[in-house]
């Protein structure tokens, strides 16, 4: 079992949470992901590893309410346990060698990219950040961002708050103004993560993104987060819990991975409204 030893609620459906698990902390590094189950009944879901400290043996998750698991993790409050805590998995994220870098993140995916951005401000690496939400309310860790990065531009859909647009409009600024960056890392919605790819292509500037399918056991065995890669113009399957979760953007058939991602929205939903009637009767 492994204690939450706080919980921070950083939207009305974002929650940030810090687990015991030092065997975890021990080993994890930005870019890496850990498999949980709520309960010994629950099912596995695989979370970014969004910090960690060392010292305390503790790592940090943040996830948004969008199914039945996460609404129940939600629903857990300081003190309390969760069954399974297991990793870490995957390959960190390349941030050696790079000395400029931009880092762009969308809504919930800014807790994937946050590490990545603490990570390469350590290395010493200047980091131009961009950061974008369909809202203001919907706004997280911007002074996080902030304090890793040497320039934060924050965008919003309805223009809320910062600037209005997506965050390929002032990374098309940047590159327009001849910002010459070793690497642009995308973490976020894949339609984000695909214009990324093409707003930086004419430049030439590689592209790293981070793809986060279906995955049931994390270790390459179930093939359910199998991705398509176009290389030397043949399609190639990796899989993202041990090939991944980052990969060359200009590789990725976004297309493939995007119409995979929506197979099974209905069932989600379906299991999520009825995980929240549940808990709503245990209120009661």
């Amino acid at each position: 079992m492994y204690q939450i030893i706080r919980k921070r609620c950083l939207n009305p459906t974002v929650t940030q949470m810090d687990i015991a698990a030092p065997l975890v902390a021990r080993k994890a590094k930005a870019g890496q992901f850990i498999i949980l189950r709520v309960d010994e009944e629950g099912e596995r879901i695989p979370l970014t590893v969004a910090g960690y400290s060392r010292e305390e043996g503790t790592v940090r998750i943040i996830f948004q309410t969008v199914g039945a698991t996460t609404a129940l993790l939600a629903a857990k409050e300081e003190g309390e346990y969760i069954a399974d805590f297991v990793g870490p998995l995957g390959v960190p994220t390349e941030t050696e060698g790079l000395s400029r870098v931009c880092v762009v993140g969308g809504g919930v995916g800014c807790a994937i990219a946050l590490p990545v951005a603490e990570e390469l401000h350590r290395l010493g690496a200047s980091v131009s950040a961009i950061i974008g939400f369909r809202s203001k309310d919907l706004l997280i860790l911007e002074e996080e961002f902030r304090a890793a990065s040497d320039s934060l531009t924050v965008v919003t859909d309805d223009g809320s708050y910062g600037e209005k647009g997506n965050v390929t409009q002032p990374l098309q600024v940047l590159l327009e103004k001849g910002e010459k960056f070793d690497r642009i890392i995308a973490i976020g919605p894949l339609v984000m993560m695909k214009f990324v790819v093409a707003t930086a292509k004419p430049y030439g500037i590689p592209v790293t993104v981070s793809m986060n399918p279906i995955m049931i056991d994390g270790t390459g065995m179930c093939g359910g987060c199998r991705l398509t890669l176009w290389q030397d113009g043949k399609r190639v399957t990796k899989f993202a819990c041990v090939d991944g979760p980052d990969f060359d953007g200009y590789q990725v058939d976004f297309e493939d991975a995007m119409s995979r991602g929506a197979m099974y929205r209905s069932f989600e939903r379906h299991a999520y409204e009825a995980t929240c009637n549940l808990l709503k009767k245990g209120e009661e």
